[in-house]
Parts: structure tokens; C-alpha cells; sequence
């Protein structure tokens, strides 16, 4: 499913040079709910970042469902996030004056999808997320929860067989973000998409089926569950 190998990626910071990736390499198998932890500055969200076609390595290679990502244009890398890839944030980044329906719409409007499939797929997953009803409610009418919801309905719609997620509970009070995680495990489950969260929330953590510790942008520590 994906396959890090020797990846590296350095920042400038004036005439300092941060090594945000030293060479770390991973697989992750199809249907994974794994997390990335570490403390601020370990290379988790560089690490997502990449895994998500959305910077480029300074060295090594990545592989997503046998593609080699790393050796494409940005022009096919920017189809295959739309087709292939899920996001999800810790701010939401729903669009503000648009509806929860219309939120998860547009993501099936970017790939051409018929009126009708749109309209079906949508609105099956507002209600799978929980929220049928409010369809018609722009961000600014739904709870922190809700608009994670609709997140979440926008980066599954499109069948995804990857979904990043970082940071998902960071704007979340604890019992929000726990029904939040149990609904993107029931979703890993239902649809076998792969999770793959940057994080370093305990609870994320604990919800992980496999933990990989980054630090100082090598992975220190990585370790199934059952």
C-alpha cells in the first residue's frame, strides 16, 4: 500500500539548515488505523505531508498502491491526490459559505461524478457520519464535532484507499474527540481504508493499532497492537 524508503527532507531557517526527515523508511499495509507520534519538531507532519503527495523528498523514495509517487509530474501527482487520497485537518478547512452537503459535494464535483451519484453518495454519508438533517447547516451552525463529521464524510466519499489525518482531535474536548476516533475506526473497518494519523494526542494513540515514535526525525519506536 505504501512504502517509504530512505526518505529525507531538509528545511532552510535562515542560514540554518533542519533535517526534518533523516532517512526513514516504512510500510504500511492496506486497511492499516496506524498513528505517527512524536513531540513538536520529530517530522510526523513532514512525514504525512509527503506520504500525502503534498511536498516532495530530498532524497529517497515513496510508493502508493505501486505507484511511484515521488518520480511524477505535479500535474498527475495533483489527479492522483484527488482520486486516491483523504484529508483530514485539525482546523476542518471546510469552506465557509458553503453547506455540509455542499462541502462533501464538492469533492465528487471536482471528479465529474453525475448530479444524481453525487447526491446519493453524499447524502449516504452525512448519514453515516450522523448527520442527516443537518445537510443544509454551514460550518458556522455545527459544533467542532459536526464539522469533523462533515470532514470526514468529504475525504470518504470519493472511495479513498488512503485517508491522512493530522491532527484530527487537536480542537476537540476529550469525549468529542473519543466518538470522533470511534467513528473513523468503525469507517477503517466498514470501507478498509488505510488511516495513517499524525498526532501526539495519548488518545489517538491508544486508538492506534500500530504506533510508529518519531524523533529528531528518525523513527525511534514502532510497534503493533492487537
Amino acid at each position: 500500500m505504501i512504502e517509504v524508503k530512505d526518505v529525507r527532507k531538509d528545511y532552510k531557517a535562515g542560514e540554518t539548515t533542519v533535517h526534518a526527515l533523516r532517512g526513514v523508511s516504512i510500510n504500511i499495509d492496506q486497511g492499516a488505523f496506524i498513528s505517527i507520534a512524536g513531540p513538536s519538531g520529530s517530522g510526523k507532519t513532514t512525514l504525512l505531508n509527503l506520504i500525502g503527495c503534498i511536498d516532495d523528498p530530498d532524497g529517497g523514495s515513496i510508493t502508493i498502491n505501486g505507484i511511484p509517487v515521488t518520480e511524477k509530474k505535479a500535474k498527475d501527482l495533483a489527479l492522483f491526490r484527488r482520486k486516491s487520497l483523504g484529508f483530514i485537518f485539525q482546523s476542518f478547512n471546510l469552506i465557509p459559505v458553503l453547506t455540509a452537503y455542499e462541502n462533501v459535494a464538492f469533492t465528487l464535483s471536482l471528479l465529474g461524478i453525475p448530479e444524481k451519484e453525487t447526491r446519493e453518495k453524499t447524502m449516504a454519508f452525512l448519514k453515516e457520519v450522523g448527520l442527516e438533517g443537518m445537510e443544509d447547516r454551514i460550518p458556522a451552525k455545527l459544533s467542532g464535532g459536526q464539522q469533523q463529521r462533515v470532514a470526514i464524510a468529504r475525504a470518504l466519499v470519493k472511495g479513498p484507499s488512503i485517508v491522512l489525518a493530522d491532527e484530527p482531535t487537536a480542537n476537540l474536548d476529550s469525549a468529542t474527540g473519543e466518538a470522533i476516533l470511534k467513528l473513523m475506526e468503525d469507517m477503517n473497518r466498514k470501507h478498509d481504508t488505510t488511516f495513517v494519523f499524525s498526532t501526539h494526542d495519548p488518545m489517538v494513540m491508544d486508538f492506534a493499532r500500530r504506533l510508529v515514535l518519531l524523533h529528531d526525525g528518525l523513527i525511534t519506536s514502532d510497534k503493533g497492537r492487537t
